[in-house]
């Protein structure tokens, strides 16, 4: 009792002396529970961060990483043993790989295209965060919140070594969980009604199982001679996608499915919180880095509407595009399809663009992951 009475009395003696960040940190990390359980958000994902972001912050608990980088407690164990060396988001990207179905892609294999675009968003807001004053590094790791793409968005801040890796993980996750929220403005500003009732009927096309085997390898292959920075994150993406349509893996596809991406991404997430020390998180580089993030990720849903568009001046009456369907472009995976094909049966009821927003979905996984090795490659570069 003494000595709780001792604790409780440093603890107030220091609030008064200006250490308000602790009880800080407890609300942000309340507020992510709160959005995790009563909306639905990533409640995988931001569920832990929330409870880690509170124990990180207890007095005296010392359980991340200090500021050499070395271990103080099992939060800072797990991050070590986990994200400082990659392992717990390419062990989440099998996982993801299993889960992906590439035959509304292969099927129309023009969708990666857009994919493609709903990056630069990506590339326009590393430039701009290196105008703000962030180091190039930082910069290029602030960038990658844009494709909603958490796993990406820690690899690259952790091979380049940001100092936001915190901030910047939290950005990625919470915007991946408000794609709901963020992308149907956006996405009504640049589309007018009529755009967002044309019809595309869907045509399925058999896409044989040599095909499905093939791609994987293929596009691993790719990656590896033209982004080769990018090839141990599409590689492990790959080898789950392989794991699925070989056809020999059943029960292996669907552990890799489940119960390995459940329980990487709750150590994921509880990991996360080691950089979320009150000295370390609440900082004004923290708000830049989130209204970055937004921005990032305005630009890369932006940039696929504007694509599709743009190819519907070209395409002869009947044939048109739905330009919603570029919006789906971005990383986060299923959620962005399901949102826009909502707001086309929001807009008539019939019209199902659920098999074409689930293409360019996925091939925004596929483009985000190679954008996140192009622009590690450019910092390589220029530094």
């Amino acid at each position: 009792m003494e000595a709780l009475f001792e604790n409780l009395m440093d603890f107030a003696a220091g609030f008064l002396a200006g250490n308000w960040r602790m009880p800080v940190m407890w609300m942000i990390g309340g507020l992510l529970i709160f959005l995790a359980i009563k909306k639905d958000m990533e409640p995988s994902l931001l569920l832990p961060i929330g409870f880690g972001a509170i124990l990180m912050n207890l007095p005296g608990a010392r359980l991340g990483v200090d500021a050499a980088g070395n271990a103080e407690g099992i939060l800072g164990l797990l991050y070590n043993s986990g994200i400082a060396n990659e392992l717990f988001p390419l062990l989440l990207f099998i996982g993801i790989g299993a889960m992906i179905d590439f035959g509304p892609l292969l099927s129309n294999p023009k969708l990666m295209f857009f994919g493609a675009a709903a990056q630069f968003g990506i590339f326009f807001t590393f430039f701009m965060a290196s105008l703000l004053g962030f180091d190039i590094r930082d910069a290029a790791s602030i960038a990658i919140i844009g494709a909603a793409d958490g796993p990406t968005s820690i690899v690259v801040a952790n091979v380049l070594n940001s100092s936001y890796i915190g901030a910047i993980t939290v950005a990625a996750y919470s915007y991946m969980a408000l794609v709901p929220i963020v992308q149907p403005p956006v996405v009504k500003l640049l589309t007018t009604r009529k755009e967002r009732c044309i019809r595309m009927p869907y045509e399925p096309k058999e896409v044989s199982k040599t095909v499905r085997i093939l791609f994987p390898v293929i596009i691993t292959i790719i990656t590896g001679l033209f982004a080769p920075d990018a090839v141990v994150l599409i590689g492990f993406l790959m080898f789950g996608n392989l794991i699925r349509e070989c056809g020999v893996l059943n029960m292996l596809s669907e552990t890799a499915q489940k119960v390995l991406a459940s329980l990487v991404t709750l150590l994921l997430g509880i990991s996360i919180a080691a950089n979320m020390a009150a000295e370390q998180f609440l900082r004004v580089e923290t708000l830049l880095i989130m209204g970055l993030g937004l921005v990032a990720f305005i630009f890369d849903t932006a940039g696929g509407v504007m694509v599709a568009k743009f190819i519907n001046l070209f395409l002869p009456k009947g044939k048109k595009l739905n330009p919603m369907i570029g919006a789906a472009g971005i990383s986060a995976f299923p959620m962005s399809s399901r949102v826009i094909h909502k707001m086309g049966l929001k807009e008539d009821p019939q019209n199902f663009l659920l098999m074409h927003t689930v293409g360019v979905n996925v091939s925004g996984q596929i483009a985000s992951v190679i954008a996140g090795g192009l622009i590690m490659r450019l910092v390589y570069t220029i530094g």
